[in-house]
């Protein structure tokens, strides 16, 4: 089932991407938050393309957001690479969006993390 709604996003973001029904714009970076499910602390992290912080265990790096034209802030949708230490392989790497993020979700034991929406200027 989660492999049928990965293909569908998939083939949803590649329309996006390629302008066939709401054109996508780059944003300047992109706004994220983490719950640590121990502790209950939410945090907010600025991303910029490129930039990583760190949460825990966990290293979250954001190379891209984009956002529909139509709706800036509700359809945003993140790349993201999250590693936890000492293990080679990400933990999550793909495209998460904000108005769905159970659609493509870090499954990990302790943290969540979700894209909140694209920084536009």
């Amino acid at each position: 089932m989660r492999a049928a709604l990965l293909f569908v996003l998939a083939i949803s973001l590649h329309s996006s991407f390629a302008g066939a029904q709401e054109p996508a714009l780059i944003a300047q970076g992109a706004m994220i938050r983490t719950l640590d499910r121990v502790s209950g602390k939410t945090v907010d992290f600025e991303f910029t393309p490129g930039q990583r912080h760190e949460i825990g265990k966990l290293q979250i790096e954001m190379s891209e957001c984009r956002y529909p034209v139509d709706n800036p802030a509700g359809d945003a949708f993140a790349q993201l690479v999250i590693r936890e230490q000492a293990t080679p392989e990400p933990v999550f790497q793909g495209w998460m969006i904000a108005s769905s993020p159970a659609i493509s979700a870090l499954d990990h034991a302790r943290y969540d993390v979700w894209v909140l929406r694209c920084i536009i200027s």
